[in-house]
């Protein structure tokens, strides 16, 4: 069903919402997100909508993905849409699969193009900008009558946007003027400052549904890297109040069910807002809990645990044994999940909550959310910097050589520089305990990239670590010949206590961790919990990761010109380099992961 009448018909004691995720990494992961759908699909959303990485990135997994919860999980899709970078004749063929897939609803977005942009030509002449989508698709005989189509809007002004909030408006009218017939908001904090936008968007004319996005916070991690991401602004009381608590994702975590639940409270309660649009990052339990919170569950308010009782009595707290019986038979009846194996089962683990801690790419790579969060309406090349070409260039500089490169990581390293492009902020508090280490290395010519001491029951109170074990490792850039270097090693001296990874942009793979094992090399030990193990370094999760991290070369390079001595070193790089993680098992002695690497 068209989304924009399904609105119009909605009749329910609680307003509307819809759920948004994004196609995981791994095949793993997206198995495990078909049975996370179909439980979520049960809470009653009118609609779920599916993201589209930026140039097509992602289409086979997005249109999967659609289609599944479309057909299998019988839950209306929203297919979100970009149009820049895409090669020619990329939209016609999504649409024209969308269609044939049952999905009936767009969400038309004009996709970033790679950084460096004023290098950049669109592939295809007809699409400069979501506008140019919209009316494509409503003016198209082939398209206009199969599909709603939708349009994001920006409360807080979107991130790459060089004009006022009123240019903005105005380009939103132009969206809505070309067909467009509902409007889901990028995500904010500032409910306030929503309102008021909400008011003048209004004031333009635009009586289209304006459905808020509502990102309930996962970590603190998470939120400054997403906020920063979506240029979302982040009002003074809330960074006071998290500030407390940025060292505990599960306060974090319990603190964003109670943000989000209060913001969703107000936003309705004005008046004007029917519905919420979640971005859940794949992730379950908080929007399950915020939406518990408000009573949202199903189709009608949620209703108490009753007691049986073999009398009849008028009270709404009892029922009789037959009626409880026949009340979990319905209960049960549901649709069947896939046929896949699904982790988290058993007395200590659940399905919902096993990967409730993703802990980005050194998470479990099974799950639906593993990988580092990027801006979830414009995943993909041009998006993972989160940087204008001419911050990146103020503080990055001009690389034209390995010398440059070096002497940018050592000012990373001491804070001269306040990010890498790999390295979003600052070292770590717990990386100054191995900075002479990290600089050794990186003076090597060996860029470190993440990195971590060994540490033997630190205290759980302990602000550093907040764990209790860890065991050391680092992770670099480095040419061919020391990768061979430090594989003989490895393979002559180690004596099994030394793992490691090795990996190249063209695809070539090294490593003597036996194929299936899982590394925990970060885990703590709390009352009354089980085991945590935050950090995990596994084959699948570095492969993924090396993919990114080679992209990240890619797109660095695209803030210089084409024909630039920058760019054409920068490729080099990542045509030439090998990206190596090493681990070493020794938990108990700090110092033997670096004497193993240094001691030649």
């Amino acid at each position: 069903m068209k989304l924009a009448d399904k609105i119009k018909s909605h009749h329910s004691p609680h307003p509307y919402f819809t759920l948004e995720f994004f196609p995981p990494r791994t095949d793993e992961g997206f198995a495990n997100l078909l049975t996370r759908i179909s439980r979520m699909s049960a809470l009653g959303p009118i609609a779920v909508s599916v993201t589209w990485g930026a140039g097509g990135s992602t289409k086979e997994r997005s249109l999967d993905l659609a289609e599944i919860t479309q057909s299998e999980y019988g839950v209306d899709t929203l297919l979100h849409l970009t149009c820049t970078n895409m090669e020619q004749g990329l939209v016609d063929d999504a649409l024209r699969r969308a269609k044939e897939r049952g999905v009936e609803n767009i969400l038309a977005l004009r996709g970033d193009p790679p950084r460096g942009e004023e290098y950049w030509i669109p592939t295809d002449a007809r699409f400069t900008n979501a506008v140019d989508l919209v009316r494509y698709i409503k003016s198209t005989p082939e398209f206009s009558s199969s599909f709603c189509v939708g349009v994001a809007a920006y409360p807080d002004g979107h991130v790459d946007s060089d004009v006022d909030e009123d240019a903005e408006l105005e380009y939103l009218k132009a969206k809505v003027d070309a067909g467009a017939e509902f409007i889901v908001t990028q995500l904010f904090y500032d409910v306030e400052g929503f309102l008021a936008w909400l008011k003048k968007v209004r004031a333009r004319g635009i009586d289209v549904p304006v459905i808020p996005g509502i990102m309930p916070l996962q970590s603190y991690a998470s939120f400054l890297r997403l906020t920063k991401l979506c240029g979302t602004k982040v009002p003074p009381q809330l960074q006071l109040d998290l500030e407390p608590l940025r060292h505990d994702d599960q306060k974090i975590k319990d603190f964003g069910i109670t943000l989000a639940t209060r913001m969703i409270r107000r936003l309705i309660d004005d008046g004007d807002v029917k519905g919420i649009h979640f971005c859940t990052l794949n992730l379950e339990r908080s929007v399950h809990r915020v939406l518990e919170g408000l009573q949202w569950t199903g189709g009608s308010p949620k209703t108490s645990n009753r007691l049986i009782i073999v009398y009849t009595a008028p009270c709404e707290l009892t029922i009789n044994p037959a009626e409880a019986a026949q009340t979990a038979t319905d209960k049960l009846a549901t649709k069947p999940l896939p046929e896949i194996q699904e982790p988290g089962k058993g007395e200590v683990n659940h399905a919902s909550t096993w990967d409730e801690f993703p802990n980005g790419r050194f998470g479990d790579f099974k799950s639906p959310a593993f990988g580092q969060q990027s801006d979830p309406w414009n995943a993909g090349l041009g998006n993972g910097l989160g940087i204008s070409r001419t911050e990146a260039i103020s503080r990055w500089g001009n690389p034209k050589s390995v010398s440059d490169l070096t002497d940018l990581f050592i000012a990373h390293l001491y804070s001269k520089i306040t990010s890498t492009p790999f390295s979003p902020a600052p070292l770590s508090p717990e990386s100054l305990l191995i900075l002479p280490h990290l600089e050794n290395l990186t003076r090597r010519g060996w860029w470190t990239v993440f990195s971590q001491p060994a540490v033997d029951g630190a205290s759980s109170a302990d602000e550093v670590y907040g764990y209790v074990f860890q065991k050391g490792f680092v992770e670099f850039f480095a040419e061919k010949a020391d990768v061979d270097r430090l594989e003989e090693r490895i393979r002559c001296k180690s004596d099994g206590w030394v793992h490691f990874f090795a990996a190249n942009e063209k695809g070539e793979f090294r490593s003597n961790v036996p194929e299936g094992s899982r590394n925990a090399v970060t885990w703590g030990v709390f009352p009354g919990q089980e085991i945590a193990q935050s950090t995990i370094i596994e084959r699948d999760s570095f492969i993924s990761w090396k993919d990114e991290a080679f992209s990240i070369w890619e797109q660095w390079s695209l803030f210089y010109s084409p024909e630039s001595e920058e760019r054409s070193f920068l490729e080099s790089v990542r045509r030439e380099r090998w990206l190596v993680s090493v681990v070493h098992h020794d938990f108990k002695d700090p110092a033997r992961l670096w004497t193993f690497i240094f001691d030649e």
